[in-house]
């Protein structure tokens, strides 16, 4: 037990000092996952709200491919685009793999189907009346998505919190397109592995504790959007 509380103190030690190896992994992983989740917001909101708020043919197969979606593994999403980036890949010449943008194309693909699931899942939910009043106030096309988008703000922003958890906490993909490079690929679930493999705990300590802290800070937005999505 003597080298785990060794391992704690030495990680706070790091954390304090401003360890840069430390921190580098903990810039990269907030660098990627914000570009993670923006990508997934902006492709994810608008499908979101379509399979929502209209009826078509093939709407109900399009829901259940994007709820199947919301477990699908991580290491399954990096093999895919894995494929797709390498140098053999279609993609290949755009020389994403092994890069932050390579990573957030795995990430994006992630988040992706909990933000559109959850967003329709808020549109859906919106009263029923909403419609034919925003109908009868004239709103249309674009003023009538963000009208309606906005009266479930809080269910977005929940969906939206669920998606920057997953992306923040996975490790699968990561790896398998960044490469886990040192001071430029290297995000904090990855460097956690990493140094867990070599036996070094120090940083894995530390990396875990900023980990569980922004959990903490996802968890309790979560809480407040539920609160206030209820209401």
């Amino acid at each position: 037990m003597d080298y785990i509380l060794e391992g704690l103190i030495n990680g706070i030690i790091l954390l304090v000092s401003g360890d840069e190896e430390t921190y580098s992994a903990i810039w990269t992983t907030l660098k990627v996952s914000t570009m993670s989740i923006i990508a997934s917001l902006i492709i994810g909101i608008p499908i979101g709200f379509v399979l929502g708020y209209f009826d078509f043919p093939g709407k109900r197969i399009l829901r259940t491919i994007s709820d199947t979606l919301l477990a699908m593994p991580t290491v399954v999403v990096g093999l895919l685009v894995y494929a797709f980036i390498s140098r053999r890949g279609p993609l290949g010449s755009l020389g994403l793999l092994f890069t932050l943008p390579g990573i957030a194309v795995g990430q994006t693909i992630l988040a992706l189907p909990i933000v559109v699931s959850l967003t329709a899942e808020a549109v859906e939910g919106l009263d029923r009346q909403l419609k034919l009043t925003l109908l009868t106030l004239g709103a249309r096309g674009r003023q009538l998505a963000i009208s309606s988008l906005w009266e479930g703000r809080y269910a977005v922003l929940l969906a939206a919190a669920t998606a920057y958890g997953r992306v923040i906490s996975e490790v699968g993909a990561s790896m398998m397109l960044g490469g886990n490079i040192k001071w430029h690929t290297r995000t904090m679930t990855t460097a956690i592995s990493l140094e867990t493999a070599k036996g070094e705990f120090d940083m894995g300590i530390a990396l875990g504790l900023v980990l569980m802290l922004l959990a903490l800070a996802v968890n309790a937005a979560l809480s407040a959007f539920k609160k206030r999505a209820a209401q």
